[in-house]
């Protein structure tokens, strides 16, 4: 049985990606751990595959897969989780930016009991603006919300337990949220400073422009933390929040009709006077209305969660083809 499955999502790093493999065999091979290289080429469109299948040759334990275009890096490394047979997942990127010589030191906290061990990259080789700062100010923002509070949750470095990642589904640039997601199952984080490295071959795929992305990924995953179980919860919220009001005034303008009626109280002119122009009658019927939609949605919202959890889930991806080293040289 395997012990320890390494996942690399690959996008356009065909320089990068011998000195990785061979840095990873160089650790692994002095593990006393049984282990697998899962690489999986997300589209690249320049010679990483052959690299990487002349690499598979040559290099023992490599499992290579590649998928028809590029899917983004969480649907790659939810490739690498699905074909993983290891126990425990060890998550790297491919631009020789973390450095292999630190998976000893994750696989240490996992062997104290720990589900999720995430790499902290306290020392950063990036540029401060377009990198460092939104990095932090997202870390802060993340934490806040999801109340998992990480220094570095775009550290890809991280190891899971087997468990923690088999049933996940992700989708967008969810995978900076795992540990989030984790936690909602009940499993014990720990993160742990690491070593980071100036890049020395190609450009960077992350900018500035993927924070809007974080942000929308956010609410989807606060969404799922909170309410994916009962999402009437916070669709009711906005209901009651518009039709309780709507419900009021219709209540008041209707008191106030009945009471000058009936018993002639010139106090209450105000309120009918009011009920009668068109927009304040309209309006506590559209914020009635509001609510009913609002009140709907939730009730179809929790339709569809039930069917989402009781439905065969599909993968995010398409994969092409398949590599791995011969028998004879592990």
């Amino acid at each position: 049985m395997t012990e320890l499955s390494i996942v690399v999502p690959v996008y356009n790093e065909e320089e990068s990606v011998r000195p990785l493999c061979e840095a990873l065999h160089a650790v692994l091979s002095k593990l006393d751990r049984s282990y697998e290289i899962l690489i999986v080429d997300d589209g690249s469109t320049d010679a990483s595959w052959e690299r990487l299948v002349e690499l598979a040759g040559v290099i023992p334990h490599l499992e290579l897969i590649r998928l028809r275009r590029n899917f983004g890096q969480t649907a790659a490394m939810s490739a690498g989780f699905r074909a993983a047979k290891g126990d425990i997942v060890i998550t790297m990127d491919a631009d020789l930016q973390n450095d292999p010589a630190d998976i000893p030191l994750l696989l240490e906290k996992i062997d104290e009991g720990y589900d999720v061990v995430s790499g902290w990259r306290r020392d950063r080789k990036d540029p401060f603006i377009n990198r460092r700062l939104p990095s932090m100010i997202a870390n802060g923002f993340i934490s806040r919300i999801t109340g998992v509070v990480l220094h570095d949750f775009g550290c890809t470095l991280k190891a899971y337990r087997r468990e923690i990642v088999e049933n996940l589904s992700l989708y967008g640039d969810m995978h900076r949220f795992i540990p989030a997601l984790a936690s909602w199952v009940g499993a014990r984080l720990m993160e742990v400073p690491v070593k980071h490295r100036a890049r020395e071959f190609g450009t960077s795929k992350y900018g500035i422009s993927r924070t809007l992305r974080v942000i929308l990924d956010l609410m989807t995953v606060t969404f799922l933390l909170r309410y994916s179980a009962h999402p009437i919860r916070i669709f009711g919220k906005f209901g009651v929040f518009f039709g309780l009001p709507g419900i009021l005034l219709l209540m008041l303008y209707a008191f106030a009709h009945l009471g000058y009626n009936l018993f002639d109280c010139q106090a209450l002119i105000p309120l009918v006077e009011m009920s009668k122009r068109p927009t304040w009658v309209l309006t506590p019927f559209m914020l009635v209305l509001f609510g009913m939609q609002f009140m709907s949605m939730g009730l179809l919202a929790e339709i569809q969660i039930r069917t989402y959890h009781e439905s065969q889930g599909k993968t995010t991806y398409v994969i092409r083809e398949t590599h791995a080293s011969p028998p004879e040289i592990g």
